[in-house]
This record gives structure tokens, sequence and C-alpha cells, in this order.
């Protein structure tokens, strides 16, 4: 402060400097001249005073002595101030040559004002490499030249807020940024930053390859969408993103489809309906989805398209994103669903929704009017004979030949298929006359033979039958009733009509209850066993030597007393009941045998449902070691249905019991068509001859030649015949002379409880109505 204080003071004081100066050197010369102090020059004698001459020459020694002050003074100032900026300027010089970054600075005319040695040392220029008048782009072409810049980077990046980083030949990277000035000039900034590349260089490839995995593995998700995944910039409707499933609906690859719009890409039509509905989802700003038809390579399909509109930070459409679901198969697999739903899968016909739902549209029409219409249950006759005799490929095309026929004769009528062989119809007109009298032509056309497959196969039908409104006023109700209907003619006589009465309820009601009583009759213990002898075929009873006995279920109702089997035998049928009955009776058969002293056999039937459900063989092992009965003491009894159900399956679980030691028989021999094919197939131990055969001999010509066929056939397989049904001594003398082996029947002995026979099985002849053991 105190020297500025004084180069100020000494700026005032120069003029006054020079102003002593003048007076000191104006004195001076009068004196030495010794002039008077009164002298003036001549020349002016006369002109005016001489005082005056002389003030007006130190007047004007003063003016010039100030001028002159003046003018030392200004160039004092001038001088001292070309030394300040000089200082000024060799110190900023200073400073920016030794900052650690290169520094270039242009004018606006793009002249180099300056560049500081860091510059020069990071590119390895020289100070003389650059001449005076050298401008910005000339400079940067220097550097270009000698492989130190990307010119078209530089141009492209450097003046942006990140800048650009340029490698150098020497394998140095410099950060090069550029600044604008305000006078229109630029300022450029050079740094060095191996070093710090170098240390991120690991960090930096570590990222860039995460960023690449995550690039490809994006990829990979959005190529494997199941469903076409496009994206479009709202603002011109062009393609920017496709996955590979895109190209279906495109018709092309999805690169060719990038930049395209759907103008470019699909027929006027249909770019015009998809342009629409683009337009409606980016004004919704929302989700929007409907299904439309789009056409492919594969012809036309139809797609559930959904649209997503993506929004900017202002809140305003920026891209639009769709998927494409090719739907064709599934509405076409739903479409083919609902009518499975509805029609049966044989023959296509309406299946029991279907005619339980015009049934009640039928019902709905009729309400109020006097106005009737019949419901017709058909069963065809015969089925089991002919998927027996000519397999089930043949049975399934005669039952569609069978819907042929009926629906030419329903005329327009509701026709459908209820069940495996049974048929439903919806007549109306004057009933019962009406629908009576189409049972009796479905009769008719249905008895006529059926040519399939070169085979001539013959059926018939048992027809029930209610009206409306008279037999019910719903469809279940009728439905129901013509199916009671129906199980009365079949109870009356195969090929019967039969026409609803009320009192069938109680039929079908009485069966419903017989059916709980049943499943109950098991656990209380109302089931027992009765045993019907089986004996060497002699010519009298008396010299027939008794072999074993048949196992046979017996029920006494506690309300209804004695229950038929013929009742409750087939309802367990029916039921699956005959699963757990047969189960108990195959259990105390054997509990009873092997208490006997005499070791004779035990024969027991088996059902099919048995060997349908269940480990039979596992069953029928764990039961000879629960009672301690020996294997070869059990006969198990099975009827063709057996194998008829599952061929390959029974005869498996055939051969496993046979492994087991016990005896398996076929019976009621003679009563299907397929018996002789297993025959073949599997080593029965014994043929039991079907009774209605028996009962004829005598009679029946027929009957008896079959008889001695069967017992011939028998003998040459090496398997024992026993003859069911022997009522009289002329049918067992005739089985004794064609050498059947055993006979069975009531002449032999009746079905009764064991306690009957206690002198044939060897117990001691005590209470002769002791009946069998029972289990709870």
């Amino acid at each position: 402060m105190a020297d500025k204080k004084l180069q100020a003071g000494g700026k005032i004081l120069i003029p006054a400097r020079a102003s002593v100066c003048l007076i000191t050197t104006v004195a001076p010369l009068r004196a030495a001249w010794g002039l008077p102090e009164n002298f003036a020059p001549t020349s002016y004698v006369g002109l005016a005073d001489p005082n005056l001459v002389w003030e007006a020459l130190i007047g004007i020694l003063v003016v010039c002595s100030f001028l002159a002050a003046a003018a030392l003074w200004v160039l004092s100032a001038l001088s001292q101030a070309k030394r300040s900026q000089l200082r000024r300027n060799a110190f900023i010089g200073y400073a920016l040559n030794n900052l650690s970054q290169g520094a270039v600075m242009t004018d606006a005319q793009d002249r180099v004002v300056f560049c500081n040695d860091r510059y020069l040392e990071i590119y390895g220029m020289a100070r003389s490499d650059l001449r005076k008048d050298i401008t910005g782009p000339e400079l940067l072409r220097m550097q270009r030249e000698r492989g130190a810049l990307d010119l078209e980077q530089f141009n492209e990046s450097a003046g942006g807020p990140e800048g650009f980083i340029t490698e150098l030949p020497g394998g140095r990277s410099v950060a090069v940024k550029v600044f604008s000035l305000p006078s229109g000039g630029a300022v450029s900034t050079h740094e060095d930053c191996s070093e710090q590349r170098q240390l991120s260089r690991p960090e930096r490839q570590l990222l860039s390859q995460e960023l690449e995995n995550t690039k490809k593995f994006l990829e990979l998700v959005v190529d494997n969408i199941p469903v076409s995944l496009t994206v479009e910039r709202v603002s011109d409707g062009r393609y920017l993103l496709a996955n590979r499933s895109a190209e279906t609906i495109l018709n092309r690859r999805r690169e060719d489809a990038t930049g395209l719009t759907a103008a470019d890409i699909f027929n006027a039509r249909e770019a015009k309906l998809i342009i629409a509905r683009d337009e409606a989802a980016i004004r919704k700003r929302g989700l929007l989805t409907e299904e439309h038809p789009i056409s492919t390579k594969d012809g036309l399909r139809l797609f559930r398209t959904r649209r997503m509109t993506v929004l900017d930070e202002a809140g305003e459409p920026q891209y639009l994103i769709k998927t494409h679901e090719d739907v064709t198969d599934r509405r076409q697999t739903e479409s083919r669903m609902a009518h499975m739903a509805y029609h049966d899968g044989l023959t296509d016909m309406p299946n029991r929704a279907a005619f339980l739902q015009a049934l009640a549209q039928m019902i709905e029409a009729c309400a109020g009017t006097d106005e009737e219409f019949a419901v017709l249950s058909v069963d065809l006759d015969g089925m089991k004979e002919v998927n027996d005799v000519f397999g089930h490929a043949t049975g399934d095309k005669l039952l569609i030949e069978v819907a042929h026929r009926i629906q030419d004769l329903a005329r327009g009528g509701v026709v459908a298929r209820l069940s495996g062989d049974e048929f439903g119809l919806i007549i109306d007109g004057k009933q019962p006359a009406a629908g009576f009298r189409l049972a009796e032509q479905l009769a008719e056309a249905l008895a006529k033979e059926f040519l399939i497959d070169g085979k001539s196969v013959r059926t018939g039908v048992t027809a029930g039958i209610s009206v409306f409104p008279h037999n019910g006023t719903d469809a279940a109700a009728l439905l129901a009733n013509a199916g009671a209907a129906l199980f009365r003619a079949k109870a009356t006589s195969r090929g019967s009509i039969s026409i609803y009465e009320p009192e069938m309820d109680q039929q079908i009601r009485d069966r419903r209850v017989l059916h709980q009583d049943l499943s109950l009759a098991i656990k209380h213990g109302e089931l027992s066993l009765y045993y019907q002898p089986q004996a060497k075929s002699r010519q009298t009873v008396a010299s027939s030597e008794i072999t074993g006995f048949e196992a046979l279920a017996r029920w006494m109702h506690p309300v209804r007393g004695f229950v038929p089997p013929s009742d409750f035998i087939p309802l367990a049928e029916e039921s699956g009941l005959i699963v757990e009955m047969g189960e108990w009776i195959l259990r105390e058969a054997c509990r009873e045998a092997a208490s006997w002293p005499m070791p004779l056999q035990i024969a027991v039937n088996l059902s099919p449902a048995q060997f349908m459900h269940g480990d039979l063989v596992s069953l029928v092992h764990s039961i000879l070691l629960e009672t301690g009965l020996s294997p070869g003491r059990l006969e198990l009894e099975i009827t063709e249905g057996v194998l008829i159900k599952d061929f390959g399956r029974g005869l498996g679980l055939l051969r496993r019991l046979k492994a087991l030691g016990v005896r398996i028989s076929m019976d009621d021999f003679g009563s299907g068509y397929s018996s002789l094919s297993y025959l073949q197939a599997f080593p029965f131990d014994k043929i039991k001859i079907d009774r209605a055969f028996v009962i004829n001999l005598g009679r029946n010509p027929q009957s008896a030649a079959i008889v001695r066929a069967v017992i011939g056939l028998g003998h040459g397989l090496e398997m024992s015949i026993v003859a069911e049904g022997v009522e009289t001594q002329e049918q067992l003398g005739f089985l004794a002379d064609q050498g059947c082996d055993a006979v069975q029947g009531f002449f032999i002995g009746k079905p009764l409880p064991i306690g009957q026979y206690a002198a044939l099985v060897g117990r001691p002849f005590g209470n002769i109505m002791e009946p069998a053991r029972k289990t709870g």
C-alpha cells in the first residue's frame, strides 16, 4: 500500500519538479551573463517595457519546461505500465506453462494466441514447430499428421460435456475438452490420463464384459419370448425393435423391419386397421388388448395383440410396445373342446349334456300349451357279443352305422348317444303313440344286418319311453323315467318296448335302497357263504365221490329276508361293491376250507372288477398265508370277461396267480364267443360247461353235440371238465358216458351252509344246521 502511495505521489511531483528545474535554470543564466536586473533586449526597445519582455521570455521558458515535464511524466507512466503488463504477462505465462494440463487458446479468428509448454510436451512438439500466425485447425492437422488425434472424433465429441479421449502412438491417453469463450474464441484443455485409464482398465473391461453379457442376455430373453414383440416410435410409427417371433407377422427378418412402418410392411387394408388400433392405444395411454386376424406366410392367423404406451419424462407418448400371440390353434382347440363337451367322440352325435340341454329347451317351448313329446331311451342288444366275436373296432363301427340309421329315422328330431350303447331321442306328435311307433321302426331298421368290413353283423334294440308333461316336467325327470321304462323292458325281455308307469319309480327307488343296504350288509355281517358240492362224474349219485365245494354268497336282509343272488350280485357288479364283497368271500371261504379235516378243493368266483382294482395277486397270497390254506386246494373261477376287459393285463395276472400254486378254471364256458382263443393263450386247469347246455341234454341234439365237443377239446388240452346245472339222472348218465370229469348241480347237492355237509368235510356229525362263521 505504501508503494502504491509512493508511486502516486511521484506522479504528482513530476510537474513541480519540472517547474523548479526551469526556475533554477533561468536564474544562473542571468547572473552568468552579468546582466543587470533591469536588462532587456534592444530589439524590443520601444516596443514594450523591458520588464515585460523578460516576463514573457520567462513565461515561455516556464511553459516549455512544463510541457517537457508533462512529456516526461507521460513517457514515465507508459514505461511503467508496459513494465507492469510485462510482469503480469510473465506471471500468467509462467502460471499457464506450469499447469499439469496442456492448454491452447484461440481468438475469434481461430488464431492461436496461446499454447503452453505442457501441451507441447504432451504431444511431443517444440515451440519452433508453431509458426507465429498458426491457426487452431492447422494445429489440429499437425496433431493428426503425427497420429496423435482422431479429427472426426474431436469435432464430434470435444465440445461435449464429457469431451473425448484420444490415444497417442506411444500408448498414452489424453482427455480433451473444448470450452467456447464469450469473445468468440475457445480454450482447449489436454490432460494426460494414461495412468488413470491403466488403473481402471480391468474394472472397465469387467464392466464392459458385464454390459456385453447383459446385452446378450436381454437379447436372448427377448428373442425367446413365446410371443411376438415389437417396439415402435410414436413420433413416426417406425419399428425400433422386433424379436425373432415377430418375423412371422412381419413376413421378414427382424433386422429388415427396423426403420419401417406398418404401411411399409402390411397390405393397405391391414396397415390401415393396424395404424388405427395403434393410434387408439396411444390415445388411451395404457394397455389395450384385442384379437384380430393378420396375414402371414402360413395364411390368415388370429392374433391376440396387447398394446402398451410408454410415456417420456414430460408425460407424452414416446414408444408403443406391442405383443402378438398367435391364438389360432388355441381358439380352434377351444372350439373343438366346446364341440366335444356336447358331442360324442365316436359318432359325433350330441351327448348326454347336449341332450339334456335340448330337452330343457323343448320343455320351455311346450310349457303352457297342449303339445306333447316323447323321450326315448334306446339300448342296443348284443353289443357285448359283437365285441367278443369281432372285436371292439368292429363294435365301434357298428355304433357309427347304428347312429346313422337312427338319425335317418328320427327325421330331424333330436338324437343323442347317452352312453356306450344307449341312445336318446326326442319325438313330438301325439303321445305315446308317436313314440311307440318310432321305437318299432327303430327295432325293424336295426334288426337288418350291417355289413362291416365284409362281415355280417346284427343287433337289436330295447326301448323305454316317457311322455311330457304326463311323466315329468323337467329334463332330468323325463330322462330318468325313460330310463326306468328301459330297465323294465330289459327285465321283461330283450327287444321289447316299455312305456313309463308311475310304479316304475318305486322299483328304481327300491333298487337304490337295496344298493345302500348292500353296502352296509358286508360291514354288519349279513352276508354268509353257502357251499355246493362238486363230485366225480359217475353213473349214479351214490357212486359219485365228492371232490370239493364251490363257495356261493347269500344275503339275509334284516327286513326283506332272503335276497336272491340274481338281485344283489348284478347290483354289486354295477356299483363296484363286488370288489369289497369278493375279498370277504375269498377270505371266508379259505378260512372255512382250512378248518376241514378232509383236504377237499374250495372254488371261489372272481369278478372282472377284482382284476381291475388293487393288487389281486398280493391279496390272494396274503389270504393263503393268513388262513393257512394250501394253495393247491384253492380254485379260482373266472369268466372270459376278465380277459375281454384287458387281455394283456388279465393274462399276466392269471399267470402270476397260477405261479402261487392255485388252480384256475374257466367258468360258464360256451356262453361267450371268444373262449377258444383264451384256452389257447392260457393253460386253464379246468373248464366248466355252462348250465344252459347241460339243462337241454336229452331235449336238444345241438346241446349234446356241444357238450361232447367241449369234453373232447378239454381233454385234448389236458384240462379237466366240470358240467354245471346237473339236475337229472339222465344228464348225469350222459355226462358219465362222455367221460366228463366232474359234475355240479342240484342233483348232486344244493348250495347249503357248510354244517349240512359236515360229514363230507370230515367233521364229527353234529349240528347239521351250523351256519358258516361270520366276520364283522
